[in-house]
């Protein structure tokens, strides 16, 4: 069992500066034979060889950490499988087959226990009050935490509240955590935070993550930007970057993301230029991309931060003009990039 007296994501950082994290959960479950409207985290006891499978595909492809196959499986999640009362299980059962994997890898590879949002609006503006979510997370966060994960990994976050609800829990777990939001409103997440919010917001909590940034959201391209504009605040802790492998189209019934290897690996750089130290993809990025993201990171030489502009020519147009912090005085310079017809699929798929 790992060690929770340290935290082991900054010594791990410590060791090689930069890290790559894993990829989607849902495309690559989806390639397995995961139909919609099922819940991957069944699988974690139904199909637990599948589960390795996919924890193994990112840890051949490079990667330093990958996240577990955890997602959804919180309480309200779970209630609409009519699984809300094996919350421990399904999460102890999620990271034990992760430290089964990362045990055997042969080099130093971090379980991170992935926490997504409840699905439900938090008070005032819905019904879910502060303590229910604090639980909610922290029956998860206690799952993960006896199933060997060596770090909490809470993400796709869209409310403030929701995200102070989830520090909390950790806290109360005594585990080490990572939390990113998903901006996917013209720089904002659904619930209007911009990334000048999120610097903010993470500077005042009393547990502060160890690592915070986005993931998810519309493209490469747009959470680069974002990443530029969480790094412009100087925060003190490492920033993540986990974008979509392009954009979302639909072929012949199926959801296909269009970025390839080859823009995956120039996302990756990319990222670490802005000011990123975890890296990795989210909807539709496969071990083909982590492989060729992992070489990128591994022999192209740092760079200087890069411009929208370059952004732009490197992996396309923006969603949106704007990115959130036009009113921050955050210095981007916000030229009419945007491209039409850009919004994301879900999410961790």
């Amino acid at each position: 069992m790992p060690d929770h007296t340290i935290d082991p994501l900054s010594a791990l950082l410590a060791e090689r500066g930069v890290l790559l994290a894993d990829g989607a959960t849902g495309t690559n479950l989806f390639n397995m034979g995961l139909t919609s409207g099922d819940a991957p985290e069944l699988w974690n006891i139904d199909a637990p060889e599948k589960i390795i499978a996919l924890y193994s595909g990112a840890v051949e492809a490079g990667s330093d950490l990958f996240l577990t196959n955890s997602f959804g499986a919180n309480a309200s999640r779970l209630k609409l499988h009519d699984a809300q009362d094996r919350v421990r299980e399904l999460n102890r059962a999620a990271a034990a087959l992760g430290r089964q994997v990362a045990d055997a890898a042969g080099r130093r590879v971090l379980v991170a226990g992935s926490m997504g949002p409840t699905g439900e609006i938090m008070e005032p503006m819905g019904s879910l009050t502060h303590d229910l979510a604090v639980e909610m997370f922290h029956e998860q966060a206690e799952g993960l935490k006896e199933g060997g994960a060596d770090i909490l990994w809470v993400e796709t976050i869209s409310a403030p509240e929701e995200y102070r609800a989830a520090a909390e829990a950790c806290a109360r777990a005594g585990m080490p955590w990572v939390g990113t939001m998903s901006f996917d409103t013209a720089g904002r997440t659904m619930m209007g935070v911009t990334a000048t919010d999120m610097v903010r917001m993470v500077d005042r909590l009393d547990g502060p993550p160890v690592a915070f940034g986005a993931n998810c959201g519309v493209g490469a391209s747009d959470l680069l930007r974002t990443i530029l504009g969480l790094t412009a605040q100087a925060p003190e802790i490492p920033v993540v970057a986990k974008g979509n492998a392009g954009i979302p189209k639909y072929v012949e019934g199926e959801i296909v993301y269009d970025g390839t290897p080859a823009l995956m690996a120039d996302y990756a750089v990319m990222a670490r230029d802005c000011g990123a130290a975890i890296i990795g993809g989210c909807c539709g990025t496969m071990p083909v991309h982590l492989r060729a993201m992992r070489q990128a990171l591994d022999t192209r030489p740092r760079g200087a931060r890069p411009s929208l502009d370059a952004i732009v020519a490197a992996l396309g147009a923006f969603s949106s003009a704007q990115d959130g912090t036009e009113a921050k005085g955050c210095g981007h310079d916000h030229g009419p990039r945007a491209g039409a017809g850009r919004r994301g699929g879900r999410r961790r798929s």
